[in-house]
């Protein structure tokens, strides 16, 4: 097949702004003259590949204004004086590295300065785009995408030549280039993502239900002693230099759960306010509880197990992401009493108290401590001591703050007590976060869309049938339309109904288990670098992340309001049609 002239590819693409996007062909500069373009030869003491002088002789790059047509995310072309300036900077950045001779390895340095950066890349800057290789030999010529936050690499385009008609034939077919779809939107050339992902992934649950819940195994290892580092972080030179301090023998850190106390109500009625897994309930002591953290039996959910001391129950978190910090559990915990809630995070200790779904922050306190666990080496070096606390001053601060519960709230409670007692213990479904007040404010604008403006000319009862429609596609893009409770919602939506959304309810479990779905399914993916993949892939988890993202796009349609639902459901639409989508959608019946 061959590959047509540059000259040609470039009247296509002209021909196809003109019609279809005129703001973004304005945005085309003139052609480049050749004294222009032989100065920056002379100025960067390379000759420009046949493609290039081309390319710039049909136009010099565009202006960098508003609408101006790009490459997808590769950005837009440059002009001669983009190509000096962006390849003098990139120069001199990454003057005095090595670099390798060897033709196979051209692509071993940061700049070689037979490079030239011909686009400007998703910020319209020289820190990455795409650069034409100008080195005697096999590559000369060839395409490459340069990232300043990664290694160099040759795309699949062998010249400029074969980028244009690419670049062409995506426009005049509506042709995905370098991942993205090109729309012509209100004069202006725009990109859309064509998203698709598999109809059926692998659930993270149905594998944990599948499984057997592992044996005791035997105690967990010590910690060594004291291991060699080395440096700290922003050392000179970057080279390791293994250390080994004198041998001691720290004592093991203390047993200090995130731990919460509940007053008045039992055990039992505990572990029911945190959502536990029916089917996980069972007594565990606290070694037991510890050893489900990575079995694809626990898949990733957090575990607690309940006790009582005095007048109150607590729970202790045993594995699993943190819950006790959490208003929203804390909320429901103390409704129709007080929750009193002890946690450590790394520097962090902090006592919460909440009574009857409010907050009382005059009763909190937190004390953040330094890390202590970076020695002073002869000679100035730094390094990091094994087997011991990073933060013994939160370890401090928890032991005190536990000690003020008792002289506070009357509840004494010693951690160590539990440790080898069999509490009941299971599973926790999380409850979702509450929406953040940042998510609550409107957004003025929307991949490029103007929803500021549609709002403002709609009236309210349109506007949410359209975005109700809206919400209707994002479903079945999504599949979540697939489930009971989703579809009843969505069809009390379409007939104008309030739809309830209440903790417990079928709808609210269906979320919270989708949002488990994914979170599991996140920490199960492997690199792509590792041999055993997993049960999980990336495709899987993409699947479960756009199906939590839309259940939360119709929870924002169901408790905030539609300007601000709007932009989470346009946010996640999957077509790149739904602007025209929208546009039907507003049209009066």
């Amino acid at each position: 097949m061959s590959i047509p002239a540059v000259e040609e590819s470039w009247a296509r693409i002209d021909l196809w702004l003109a019609r279809h996007a005129p703001l973004s062909h304005a945005r085309l500069r003139p052609p480049a003259s050749m004294e222009e373009i032989e100065a920056a030869e002379r100025a960067l003491q390379v000759d420009f590949p046949a493609d290039l002088v081309a390319s710039l002789r049909c136009h010099d790059g565009v202006e960098l204004q508003e609408g101006a047509p790009v490459l997808a995310y590769y950005g837009p072309p440059s002009g001669v004086a983009d190509i000096v300036r962006s390849t003098t900077f990139l120069r001199d950045v990454g003057a005095g590295m090595a670099e390798a001779e060897d033709e196979e390895e051209e692509l071993a340095v940061f700049w070689r300065r037979e490079w030239l950066l011909i686009t400007l890349g998703i910020g319209w800057q020289s820190s990455d785009g795409l650069f034409l290789t100008c080195r005697a030999g096999p590559n000369r010529g060839r395409v490459g995408r340069y990232f300043d936050e990664d290694a160099p690499s040759f795309t699949p385009w062998p010249s400029l030549r074969h980028v244009l008609a690419d670049f062409a034939d995506a426009l005049e077919n509506s042709r995905m280039f370098n991942g993205r779809v090109p729309l012509a939107v209100d004069g202006v050339l725009l990109w859309e993502d064509e998203v698709s992902v598999i109809p059926d992934p692998v659930s993270p649950l149905a594998l944990a239900a599948a499984a057997a819940e592992p044996e005791q195994g035997p105690p967990a290892a010590a910690a060594p002693d004291i291991a060699p580092t080395g440096p700290a972080y922003g050392g000179a030179t970057g080279i390791v230099a293994f250390v080994r301090i004198a041998h001691i023998h720290p004592q093991p850190p203390p047993d200090q759960p995130d731990v919460v106390f509940v007053e008045g109500v039992p055990p039992a009625e505990l572990l029911c306010r945190l959502d536990a897994v029916p089917a996980t309930v069972r007594p565990r002591n606290r070694q037991r509880a510890r050893q489900m953290a990575d079995s694809p039996w626990a898949a990733y959910r957090p575990l607690v197990r309940v006790g009582a001391v005095g007048g109150w129950a607590y729970a202790t978190q045993e594995t699993g992401a943190a819950q006790f910090s959490r208003p929203e559990v804390l909320r429901l915990l103390s409704v129709g009493t007080r929750a009193v809630a002890l946690t450590k995070r790394g520097p962090e200790a902090c006592v919460t108290v909440t009574a009857d779904g409010a907050e009382r922050p005059e009763a909190a306190r937190r004390v953040r401590s330094p890390r202590e666990d970076y020695v002073q080496m002869p000679g100035g070096q730094t390094a990091r001591r094994h087997g011991v606390e990073p933060w013994p001053g939160s370890t401090a601060a928890y032991a005190r703050l536990l000690s003020d519960l008792a002289e506070d709230f009357g509840i004494t409670y010693r951690p160590e007590d539990d440790t080898a007692t069999e509490l009941t213990s299971a599973l926790l479904l999380p409850v979702l976060d509450d929406f953040r007040e940042y998510e609550c404010r409107p957004a003025p604008r929307v991949r490029g869309f103007d929803l500021a403006e549609l709002v403002e000319r709609t009236p309210p009862d349109r506007l949410r049938g359209a975005v109700a429609a809206q919400l209707v596609r994002l479903a079945a893009e999504t599949r979540v339309d697939t489930y009971e409770e989703v579809a009843a919602a969505l069809e009390r939506i379409r007939r104008g109904e309030t739809v309830p959304l209440t903790h417990d309810d079928p709808l609210d479990v269906r979320m919270r288990t989708l949002a488990a779905e994914t979170w599991a399914a996140r920490q199960m993916v492997q690199p792509a670098w590792r041999r055993d993949p997993g049960p999980l892939t990336q495709q899987d988890l993409s699947a479960w992340a756009v199906r939590e993202n839309a259940t939360q796009a119709l929870r924002a349609f169901i408790q905030l309001p539609i300007p601000v639902a709007a932009a989470k459901i346009l946010h996640q639409r999957m077509s790149v049609h739904w602007r025209t989508e929208l546009a039907a959608d507003l049209v009066e019946p």
